[in-house]
């Protein structure tokens, strides 16, 4: 069976194709097929605005996705007759966006006379894992970590999923990204505070561990930011006198030009250091490490698992990986991530996930999705 993943859900295009064996009733061998994949990255397109436009993310995915499509079909050695399947990324997501892919995907399945399965674009993230770990068995803890979603899930098996908790304002990826603008840095702000925060020390500011004694499974990360933007402000440098022969107009305090020129050096701040900026990085990144890691590892004790999958873009976060995994080893546990490559958005998971359902109900073959829809909200649990 050969089954075409199309993920348009935010600013990336990605395009997968799959292949399962005919008689295959094991993950381990559902998950050898992955012949080809593709992904395009709109980050220098949204760099110019700071973050995501829905109207250029749309636009680009309209003219990313057939390529992509020819591309993989090309490197697979496959064509589009040879397809048994077409899954897309059906929810949540921008809904421009999501529209894109979906209409392509229902235009596909309707000119091929083959079925179409909506996918749940965090149900991708989530089994992604499985990728590289074909063998992990159900069930397990799994932790989407990402820009917009930080979730605990205990996942029984496929379509299964129990959620323990999850964030109650910002999204672990969203808190990095808001806090790298707070010092200045380039978007997309996740990866560059943590290539930031390899050159810091990560105790040389205590940072507070938002929600950390709360005694549930929640996480909350905005305050954490701002704690960030205070200690920004209480270490900018001192007032330095401007020298007269440097030009007004860089004064803090400017005068008009009616006014009489005071003799008086205006005063300027001076902006923290890069050893400061990266400082407050490596405190930031150890807040959101410590936090992450102590409830991943309280959702495994709770749940008396021992099996913890990591996924979404802040998966690939070296700091996250290295700590989770010394620290689940102390408890007992295991933990998995997906490649590198798959953490982001991409088609391979939705492709992955379509398998891994029709694995285990190969009856959605014969009653596929009929209408052309899309999930903008859509919750895990009820897929």
């Amino acid at each position: 069976m050969l089954i075409l993943g199309i993920e348009s859900s935010c600013d990336e295009t990605g395009v997968a194709l799959y292949a399962v064996k005919a008689n295959a009733n094991t993950t381990s061998n559902a998950t050898k097929g992955l012949l080809a994949h593709r992904l395009h990255s709109q980050i220098a397109m949204h760099a110019a605005y700071g973050g995501v436009v829905p109207e250029l993310a749309s636009r680009d995915h309209i003219r990313r996705l057939i390529p992509l499509i020819e591309e993989v079909l090309q490197e697979g050695k496959r064509s589009l007759s040879d397809l048994d399947a077409i899954a897309v990324t059906e929810g949540p997501g921008l809904g421009g966006a999501l529209m894109v892919g979906n209409s392509v995907a229902a235009g596909l399945g309707f000119a091929l006379d083959k079925p179409v399965i909506g996918i749940h674009h965090l149900e991708g993230h989530l089994l992604s894992p499985l990728l590289d770990a074909p063998d992990l068995p159900f069930p397990f803890i799994a932790l989407l970590v990402s820009g917009g979603h930080t979730q605990l899930m205990a996942v029984e098996g496929v379509g299964r999923y129990r959620l323990l908790g999850e964030t109650v304002d910002d999204a672990a990826g969203e808190a990095f990204d808001k806090t790298a603008s707070l010092l200045g840095l380039p978007y997309p702000g996740g990866p560059s505070l943590a290539n930031l925060a390899d050159q810091g020390d990560p105790n040389a500011y205590k940072l507070p561990r938002p929600m950390l004694h709360s005694g549930d499974l929640d996480f909350s990360f905005s305050g954490l930011k701002t704690a960030v933007l205070t200690l920004k402000s209480r270490l900018n440098a001192p007032l330095q006198p401007l020298l007269p022969e440097e030009p007004r107009q860089a004064s803090a305090f400017p005068v008009s030009e009616s006014s009489p020129a005071s003799t008086t050096p205006a005063l300027i701040s001076a902006p923290i250091s890069a050893a400061i900026s990266a400082n407050i990085a490596a405190s930031f990144q150890a807040a959101i490490v410590d936090v992450l890691v102590a409830k991943s590892l309280a959702a495994l004790k709770q749940n008396g698992m021992h099996r913890l999958v990591v996924s979404g873009g802040v998966g690939a976060n070296k700091s996250l990986r290295e700590k989770l995994t010394l620290e689940a080893a102390r408890q007992g546990a295991e933990v998995f991530y997906p490649p590198l490559a798959l953490c982001t958005d991409n088609g391979a998971m939705i492709a992955f996930a379509a398998a891994l359902r029709i694995q285990a109900n190969p009856s959605i073959l014969r009653s596929p999705r009929k209408d052309f829809s899309i999930r903008p909200r859509w919750n895990l649990e009820t897929v």
